[in-house]
């Protein structure tokens, strides 16, 4: 038996995913509703994690704290085995989340009307946020052919050579689309955005989440000569599910864009990682790898039963299988259902939350995402809820 076999009760935790789920879709009870949207796994973290934080309890004083060289060198040294990336200790800055990053990043490096490149359908935030500080977004909307995207570098150029576009956010990952980049793709990207002087931040907080044998290049890692132009986001918190505990790394090679990021921390008062993030990422970096190992095998498992099963069973459903993340992208429009009636079948008849395409941007209409971290007994009851919505 897997320890992910392991099926543990979220409700009344105050748990996002399960907790929330009323206000979220609208619904006055949702009691018995299986949530398979936001991307936090139904898993027990990793041992050396509570295990860390039981030890750091043993002490009663709960001050000020900071991570010191020997906690970020554990970073360092994941990255270089896991990804062949060798960076520096004092390249790492500390944030609260990938997502605060993006908000710390997008402020200041840019400013009011500035217009911030994307590649839809993509994580909301990427929108989200620039727009909160008043940005503007140009769109470059990806090719979609079987539930796999490309990118048309024709139009991403011409989206790139605008003069009001100031800053590229990559997905790599890709969030939803499950995209694992390659290293011609990669390359590609930068040639563009070093040829119209973008600034591109790489969202990597997927990196470690890859499936069957593919392989995660970080963007900065390539970039040679234009790895200034490269601002790196990675955390944990994906990857051993600790969302909860609130940390992220921005990987800064270059001094001067190091110190404007350090400066706009100090306008808005943010600090280092709070104490038990200290000790958890310390956990996961030291020991964490035999997790990990067995966490993707699993989740690839459990895509396979879903690709197996739904497509079967509903006409018009297709899915395509993912190269990394645990997020099934799930293309509904050969169904020739509109995105509302879909929600409400999964919602009211199936009795299952996923997360509507449209969400990602308009060019996610007609797709649902659908998060199969979670035990092989609650996916195929989220398979049985899908088809059930679908009859």
């Amino acid at each position: 038996m897997s320890r992910f076999d392991q099926v543990i009760n979220r409700r009344d935790t105050n748990s996002l995913k399960w907790d929330m789920m009323e206000a979220i879709y609208q619904i006055e009870d949702t009691s018995d509703i299986l949530p398979m949207w936001v991307a936090d796994m139904d898993f027990a973290a990793p041992e050396v994690v509570t295990k860390a934080i039981r030890e750091r309890l043993e002490h009663p004083v709960l001050g000020y704290a900071f991570a010191d060289d020997a906690t970020t060198s554990t970073f360092v040294n994941w990255v270089e085995k896991r990804h062949n990336w060798t960076i520096e200790k004092n390249w790492v800055l500390y944030h609260s989340g990938v997502v605060p990053a993006i908000a710390s990043i997008v402020e200041t490096y840019t400013k009011p009307k500035d217009k911030i490149l994307i590649t839809p359908p993509v994580y909301p935030p990427f929108a989200n946020v620039p727009i909160a500080l008043k940005r503007e977004m140009e769109e470059c909307v990806m090719v979609e052919k079987d539930g796999h995207y490309l990118l048309d570098f024709e139009a991403f150029e011409r989206s790139a050579a605008k003069e009001a576009v100031k800053l590229f956010i990559l997905c790599n990952p890709h969030n939803p689309g499950g995209i694992v980049w390659s290293e011609d793709d990669l390359r590609e990207m930068l040639r563009i955005c070093a040829k119209y002087d973008v600034l591109i931040l790489s969202d990597e907080i997927h990196a470690d989440l890859i499936l069957d044998g593919q392989k995660h290049i970080p963007l900065a890692k390539i970039a040679g000569e234009e790895a200034a132009r490269v601002i790196t986001c990675m955390a944990p918190t994906k990857t051993f599910n600790l969302a909860g505990v609130q940390v992220a790394m921005m990987i800064v090679s270059d001094n001067s864009m190091r110190d404007k990021l350090l400066k706009n921390a100090a306008s808005h008062g943010q600090m280092g990682p709070n104490i038990f993030a200290i000790d958890a990422l310390r956990a996961v970096y030291t020991e964490g790898e035999e997790w990990l190992t067995e966490l993707l095998s699993y989740v690839s498992a459990n895509m396979d039963l879903v690709i197996e099963q739904i497509p079967a069973a509903v006409p018009g459903i297709k899915i395509a299988k993912p190269q990394g993340t645990y997020l099934l992208w799930i293309d509904y429009r050969e169904t020739g259902l509109e995105e509302q009636e879909v929600m409400e079948r999964l919602l009211h008849t199936g009795k299952l939350a996923l997360d509507p395409g449209s969400k990602y941007g308009e060019s996610g209409l007609g797709f649902v995402r659908m998060n199969v971290a979670c035990s092989k007994v609650t996916v195929q009851d989220g398979i049985e809820r899908f088809i059930k919505a679908f009859k």
